[in-house]
């Protein structure tokens, strides 16, 4: 099976790449009221032992992206 293409506009992101790519091996989503919370995920491992979940998003913006990391 062949990796989804992943778009990610946040440029300050370390996984963030020419076009507008995202390179993290891996893609964690969560909802927007989780947001404080501390998943503790090294991006690329799977699964995210943490992140079982099973709740819904009624819109885009009630949603984040965990994978992000700052660029140093």
């Amino acid at each position: 099976m062949e990796n989804p293409v992943v778009k990610c506009n946040v440029a300050n992101c370390t996984y963030w790449a020419e076009g507008n790519n995202c390179n993290a091996e891996a893609i964690l989503v969560e909802i927007d009221a989780h947001s404080k919370r501390d998943f503790k995920m090294e991006a690329g491992s799977e699964p995210y032992a943490t992140a079982l979940e099973k709740d819904r998003a009624n819109s885009i913006a009630e949603t984040c992206c965990y994978t992000f990391r700052p660029k140093s």
